[in-house]
């Protein structure tokens, strides 16, 4: 392909389509307790499964070094422009260590051409906008094309999250354990979103997971109205044949022209837990 793209190990884009559209992936760092891994290096995602289960506290990540930006950048062909889909400023440093890298690699090297987007969501979000790159530089899109049309796809990502439980955004920190107690006394579910600026808030309170799932589910047709030629990405945690499932149920439902499937990595899967899922399309 005639333009490299990359990302980080926020997106977690499926194998098949980082083979076929030949992306970069500059992987986070986890961290249990005092050791340190690269998510998927030396740690893959069965791993981090089990290590979550046995440790009392939570797995941290950090984005990657500005330097581990500027090797990515560096290995590709100088003539070649690149463009880096950056998980959302607002959830981590990661835009901010990929636009540094860019400027160092353009102080030795000013003719380069280098990208770096922000995508304002995670995990299947990026995904998606990924693989719309890539099917627009198949197209034969040029980068002076592309760049506008993909600021104009990541303003019409919608990005929907459901939670079946709450127990690690309280293990984090993240919600007030006596507000997480009572949400699980009265088995409730949180319906969440990527806001406009690319931060996550609850979008409802759902109880139970049937009615809670076929929320989730009915969401879709309130953002958007048009399915035929969209691609609908969902990324789940440890729900294989479950998120198969779904997927496909969402797919005959609306008529998406195409799905796009993938295991949630470290990052989301720290505080989705088990059973949660994350969809991503484009709204009207």
């Amino acid at each position: 392909m005639h333009i490299q793209l990359m990302t980080d190990g926020g997106s977690d884009l499926p194998a098949a389509y980082q083979e076929q559209y030949n992306v970069t992936i500059v992987p986070l760092n986890i961290y249990f307790g005092d050791q340190q891994y690269v998510s998927g290096v030396d740690l893959d995602i069965a791993t981090f499964y089990r290590k979550m289960k046995e440790e009392d506290e939570l797995p941290r990540s950090s984005a990657p070094s500005p330097h581990s930006f500027y090797e990515a950048y560096k290995e590709v062909d100088k003539d070649k422009p690149i463009v880096m889909f950056a998980l959302s400023k607002e959830l981590s440093t990661t835009h901010d260590n990929a636009l540094i890298a860019r400027d160092m690699l353009l102080e030795e090297e000013p003719d380069r051409n280098i990208v770096v987007l922000n995508t304002k969501t995670a995990t299947s979000g990026m995904s998606l906008l990924i693989d719309e790159a890539g099917r627009q530089i198949k197209n034969g899109m040029t980068i002076e094309q592309l760049i506008p049309h993909m600021e104009e796809r990541i303003e019409k990502t919608s990005t929907l999250f459901i939670l079946r439980t709450v127990e690690n955004l309280i293990k984090g920190g993240r919600l007030d354990r006596v507000k997480g107690a009572i949400a699980k006394t009265l088995n409730i579910k949180l319906l969440m979103k990527a806001s406009e600026e690319g931060t996550i808030e609850v979008a409802e309170k759902v109880r139970g997971n049937k009615k809670a799932m076929r929320r989730f589910v009915d969401q879709i047709g309130e953002y958007t109205h048009s399915f035929e030629n969209k691609v609908l990405a969902l990324s789940y945690s440890t729900t294989e044949q479950a998120a198969a499932k779904l997927v496909q149920e969402m797919k005959d439902r609306y008529g998406f022209q195409d799905t796009m499937l993938m295991e949630m990595g470290p990052l989301c899967a720290t505080y989705a837990g088990e059973g949660g899922y994350v969809m991503s399309f484009f709204h009207d």
